[in-house]
């Protein structure tokens, strides 16, 4: 009984032993990670580049939310401008006619004046 409470004693000092070993190891490899990270951030522009471009994006969310709802609402404006189109084009042959009445009436005047100016020269 003796020897297993001896070895039982003794294996809970190897496993913290153990423990403490792998625990310094993983602290070594944390370590040397996080060295390795700050040279690459020192030695290389595009790396510090690319660590802005989150910031970069999160500054223009808005502006991505916008242009969104602009691209939702485009096939209504787009249907809208259509119906527009149409409607004038069915309005082109009565915009052809008013073109032409004020033709008309302009004519007549300047015939009308012409007229009475013809007319004031000979009396005089």
């Amino acid at each position: 009984m003796a020897t297993s409470a001896a070895s039982g004693r003794g294996g809970s000092t190897r496993e913290k032993g153990a423990k403490a070993i792998v625990a310094d190891q993983i602290s070594q490899g944390v370590q040397s990670t996080s060295n390795l990270l700050h040279l690459m951030q020192q030695s290389s522009p595009s790396q510090a580049q690319l660590m802005m471009l989150p910031k970069k994006l999160l500054a223009k969310t808005a502006t991505i939310g916008n242009t969104g709802r602009v691209l939702q609402e485009m096939p209504r404006v787009i249907s809208s401008l259509d119906a527009h189109m149409e409607t004038s084009l069915q309005s082109a042959p009565h915009l052809q006619t008013v073109i032409q009445l004020l033709a008309n009436m302009e004519s007549n005047q300047l015939n009308s004046l012409s007229k009475i100016h013809f007319s004031q020269e000979a009396s005089d």
